[in-house]
């Protein structure tokens, strides 16, 4: 595996050489996300010829892959020792990899409950624009030796370095998971939401859509017995497929033309009165809308009034200002870690931000 690190050492340097901007690409199904590169002149650096299982410790409940092994080989591997990726990222295809799933830093339907990719990240081994080697973090919780880097690699899309390998905390599978169906309005199934997201209920994932609310209860089989005599509602025969579709956008949902926006505010927010349908998750935090680009001002309002932010997550054209514009002086400390990392700016320039 040397020698493919070589060879992406070799590249980098031969596009500071040239000034050639690099887009790296792991399985290619996540390109949709971010903001189209617009640069004319780049090269791509793929990754997913660096693949495989470095170091898997399922008492430790930590594993260490490639950056280019993918999701659906690492998930296997902890299914056979009845362990799992607790944040549940999507995956929007069977070539998504380990690398593309921390660079883009999407959660699924467990996030809310379990935390995000971010809480999981233990440790990275990445190159930098210059083709240097580093490491950051390792492969325990408790580590507090300088700045959390190997986090900070977490949804930077790719702008700040090129991941070789992540170790990431993994939890044990539910010993029972059960979904319930019960018909709400909007504003009842929000406030309900957020009124057992603070009890001791095993509510894993919750979803609201066309006047219906789901929730899955995960853990012990008593505890989930429990909680079902309690909240009431209809048992869903097939839920494990249910939130398959949510976490993949294969839900009737998301199969539509229009742009699809991402909203991540305050969960206790009321109904945003928004044109376009709405998808709620995460207890109330994460709102998805299809909505016209004509929009996007009143959706970043909408948004940053709830207490948030909005994201165009999905967009058949080109895209640009994907992200919510940042306040001055963060985009300041967004400058000075590309400037850091990648001096001469050659990854993915633009994916992330227009002006990093």
């Amino acid at each position: 595996m040397q020698a493919i690190i070589d060879e992406y050492i070799a590249a980098i340097h031969q596009a500071a050489e040239t000034k050639t901007p690099l887009q790296i690409s792991g399985g290619g199904t996540k390109h949709f996300y971010g903001n189209t590169v617009t640069k004319q002149d780049i090269s791509l650096l793929e990754m997913n010829n660096y693949h495989g299982i470095v170091d898997y410790e399922p008492t430790e409940l930590v594993i260490t892959a490639r950056a280019g092994t993918r999701l659906t080989d690492l998930e296997a591997m902890l299914a056979q020792h009845g362990q799992m990726l607790a944040f549940e990222p999507p995956h929007f295809g069977e070539q998504a990899t380990l690398g593309g799933c921390v660079a883009s830093g999407l959660s699924g339907p467990r996030r809310a409950s379990a935390g995000s990719v971010r809480d999981y990240v233990l440790g990275v081994r990445m190159l930098d624009g210059q083709g240097k080697y580093l490491s950051f973090g390792g492969q325990v919780m408790k580590n507090v030796a300088g700045y959390d880097i190997s986090r900070l690699m977490t949804g930077s899309m790719g702008t700040l370095g090129v991941l070789l390998e992540v170790s990431l905390k993994v939890l044990p599978r539910p010993a029972t998971e059960m979904t319930l169906r019960m018909s709400l309005n909007e504003a009842a199934a929000i406030e309900k939401m957020n009124q057992w997201a603070g009890k001791p209920l095993p509510i894993s994932a919750t979803c609201y859509t066309a006047g219906e609310l789901f929730l899955r209860l995960s853990g012990a089989e008593s505890a989930v017995r429990a909680a079902q005599l309690k909240l009431g509602g209809e048992t869903l025969n097939d839920g494990e497929v249910f939130w398959h579709t949510i976490r993949e956008h294969a839900h009737a949902f998301f199969q539509s033309d229009k742009p699809l926006w991402r909203l991540s505010i305050r969960s206790t927010a009321v109904p945003i009165p928004l044109p376009g349908k709405q998808l709620i998750e995460w207890h109330g935090g994460l709102r998805w809308i299809h909505s016209v680009d004509e929009e996007t001002k009143i959706l970043r309002e909408a948004a940053e009034k709830a207490g948030g932010h909005a994201t165009l997550f999905r967009n058949n054209g080109p895209r640009i200002g994907v992200f919510h514009p940042l306040p001055p002086a963060m985009m300041k400390i967004h400058r000075l870690l590309k400037e850091k990392f990648d001096p001469l700016g050659i990854f993915n320039p633009g994916r992330l931000y227009p002006v990093i």
